[in-house]
């Protein structure tokens, strides 16, 4: 089968690329499989094991398809229903009310539902890419890591469960000084802020991590940094919104809306070593590689270019990304 895969996004990735990296690692996955993969992508881009095509602004989707390409694979939304067998991966959290295309699909069953569908594909990563764990490594702290100007992210809450466990936090993926929502500074002796890291030095900062802290206020429609931290061996004290209770189960975390539950399961486990690193690690092994991910989207595929849809009617959001959570 050959496969498209469309994005707005340069490739390769560099640093954090969340979407970017999952996009890479699926054709990586789909070329392993067999299949012939091209990327439709902005000027620029390269790719070692899949043919590169530019993206031309003055044209439409359609006319940038070649004629063998069996399925067409958007990371956006391309605006209208194409005339192609085609499938869309939402990665965000749609607005209420607002129609997606019908062959969407989502990154978790938790995003599915919330949009009236039962239609996903969960995220995975190739673990190859990723520095081996150091299992020999001395843990020195906890971690966040997410984009910290988000506030539904919540590094406040993250550090506050830190001081609580009284231990020592790294911040990846924030500052301490935040001026995209004005000047907002946060003060923490216990936080130290490593910005928008990437490469060994994010792979370090993991593999030192006793655990990471990640009390989201929203719904997470899947969750990268927790899988991410699972492969180094860390543990995950998080709230139980949108997919987190899919990827999190009893043997690898503890999720809570409470502040002090979530700051006592991370002292506990400092105290006791409730979690160990080899569970966390086969967790994301095992459950979230990109192979996986591959194999669950060729169903997909195959179901569209025999004419199915997946849907009988357009999905849409159904349910506001952060009504009724609570945190504290």
């Amino acid at each position: 089968m050959h496969i498209m895969l469309v994005n707005v996004a340069p490739i390769p990735v560099f640093a954090y690329g969340g979407t970017e990296r999952v996009v890479w690692d699926l054709g990586l996955a789909l070329t392993e499989l067999g299949h012939e993969v091209s990327f439709l992508v902005p000027a620029g881009s390269s790719c070692p094991f899949a043919h590169i095509q530019f993206i031309d602004p003055t044209k439409s989707w359609a006319a940038q398809i070649p004629a063998d390409v069996d399925v067409v694979h958007f990371q956006f939304h391309p605006g209208s229903e194409p005339d192609r067998p085609y499938v869309v991966t939402e990665h965000g959290n749609g607005q209420i009310g607002k129609p997606l295309l019908r062959n969407t699909v989502f990154v978790s069953g938790s995003h599915a539902a919330r949009h009236g569908s039962d239609q996903f594909v969960l995220n995975g990563l190739d673990w190859r890419n990723y520095q081996a764990p150091n299992w020999k490594t001395k843990r020195i702290h906890t971690h966040f890591l997410g984009k910290a100007a988000w506030r539904v992210k919540n590094v406040r809450g993250a550090i506050d469960v830190a001081a609580l466990a009284h231990t020592p936090i790294a911040v990846l993926g924030g500052s301490r000084f935040n001026f995209k929502r004005g000047l907002r500074f946060t003060f923490s002796m216990h936080a130290r802020f490593y910005g928008m890291v990437g490469g060994s030095t994010k792979f370090n900062l993991l593999n030192q991590s006793n655990g990471l802290i990640f009390p989201v206020t929203w719904h997470e429609p899947f969750g990268l940094a927790v899988i991410e931290s699972l492969f180094y061996g860390c543990p995950v004290f998080a709230t139980p919104y949108g997919a987190l209770p899919e990827l999190v189960d009893s043997s690898v975390g503890v999720l809570s809306s409470s502040l002090h539950q979530l700051s006592e399961a991370v002292k506990e486990h400092l105290d006791n070593n409730t979690f160990t690193a080899a569970a966390c690690h086969e967790r994301a092994v095992n459950c979230f590689s990109a192979v996986q991910m591959a194999e669950n989207y060729v169903v997909k595929y195959n179901l569209i270019a025999d004419g199915h849809m997946l849907h009988a009617l357009p999905p849409c959001g159904l349910q506001h990304t952060a009504s009724g959570l609570t945190w504290g």
